[in-house]
């Protein structure tokens, strides 16, 4: 099957599609990692809410494949055209999903509906445990998310110190950090107190060794191995690090001899099924295996999550509609104008070589489509 696809100067170029790889779900989740897939959301093409059906229909794919779902995370817009509102429902809806099919689940809580500029340290505190009154409540592990609120308001490490000193102590259950880099965030930059990433990571392990019982894991999104596996290194005994690397996760993943990462991951999202495949090859000791599953997916993600990284949740939304999973490629804000025609079609290139669309001729088809559109003859 061929299409005609075009090069960033508008030169079109035939390509061959390949043949879909044979991803078949596992029995259960992974016994050897625990794996979350930070979802995406749909938009509703008629209104300026979601498209439930398929919203939910998606988080139910993700628990097929033995995944978990990280819910309400940067990849469903958080920050970026979800509001608060829809956000709150998201989290009820997706807890009573999880608690049908017997997925698991973590919820993001932040201050996102506070209004935009300064807060005091009290509002960020209110906000924060009105949020994780909501995850809880629906049943879920709260991931406490970096907030652009605190960000702006602290002048140094004492200060997350102080919130999250607040908050930890109120939680259920063991919660989640989130460090997410400022390329996912500008608003995150100096993040813990500091744009001396070394400063950052030592006020956020004395925050996790003062409150180590009341912290499930770390998600980490700097996209650095040597750092996060530096980092990983110093955790207490029992506290997590979730590798937020979407371009270094296999072998974060994988690990060595000093340990490994488990995985809270936006690029779990296109590639489920491949993830899915090799967490079991790698449950039974298979690394060649895991290896072959997880090598093409990677310039996948390198591509996906290129800079401005804080854009990948259009590609990732592309592929979703591509393989299948919803019925049009509209996002929440107008999100779906985020990249080029030329980001795009060469992520159609990279999703197509590692196998991930699961009937070609549909992604065909809609790619030639959407090409049209853009005034491209394909």
């Amino acid at each position: 099957m061929k299409i005609n696809l075009p090069e960033a100067d508008g030169t079109l170029v035939p390509y061959t599609l390949g043949e879909p790889r044979a991803f078949a779900p596992p029995p259960g989740p992974s016994a050897s990692r625990v794996a979350y897939a930070a979802a995406h959301v749909v938009a509703d093409p008629f209104g300026d809410g979601l498209d439930w059906d398929a919203t939910l229909a998606f988080r139910r794919h993700l628990w097929s494949y033995g995944l978990g779902v990280a819910e309400a995370m940067d990849t469903a817009q958080r920050g970026m055209g979800l509001d608060w509102p829809v956000t709150r429902e998201l989290i009820t809806r997706a807890g009573r999903e999880a608690a049908a099919a017997g997925g698991r689940i973590v919820c993001g809580a932040g201050t996102d509906q506070l209004p935009p500029g300064p807060a005091s340290r009290d509002a960020v505190v209110t906000a924060y445990e009105e949020q994780l009154a909501v995850v809880e409540e629906a049943g879920a592990v709260p991931v406490l998310m970096a907030s652009r609120h605190l960000a702006a308001l602290a002048t140094g490490p004492d200060d997350y110190a102080d919130v999250y000193g607040a908050l930890l102590p109120q939680v259920r259950r063991p919660a989640v950090l989130h460090w997410l880099g400022p390329m996912f965030d500008p608003a995150l930059a100096g993040y813990w107190g500091s744009d001396d990433l070394d400063a950052a990571a030592d006020a956020l392990l004395d925050l996790i060794a003062a409150h180590a019982e009341r912290i499930d894991g770390v998600k980490i999104s700097l996209l650095d191995a040597g750092r996060e596996s530096a980092f990983r290194k110093r955790l207490p005994a029992g506290v997590r690090l979730y590798t937020g690397d979407d371009f270094h996760y296999p072998e974060l993943i994988r690990g060595d001899a000093d340990g490994h990462s488990d995985a809270l991951l936006g690029v779990f999202d296109p590639i489920a099924p491949a993830a899915a495949a090799a967490l079991a090859a790698l449950g039974r000791g298979d690394l060649a295996a895991y290896e072959d599953v997880f090598a093409p997916t990677v310039p996948l993600a390198r591509h996906l999550f290129a800079a401005p990284t804080y854009y990948y949740k259009t590609g990732v939304v592309f592929l979703a509609w591509l393989a299948g999973h919803q019925r049009h490629f509209r996002m929440v804000a107008g999100l779906e104008t985020a990249r080029s025609v030329a980001h795009l079609a060469e992520l159609f290139r990279r999703a197509d070589a590692a196998g991930l669309f699961p009937d070609p001729a549909l992604a065909a088809h809609r790619m030639r489509a959407w090409l049209t559109v853009q005034g491209v003859a394909a």
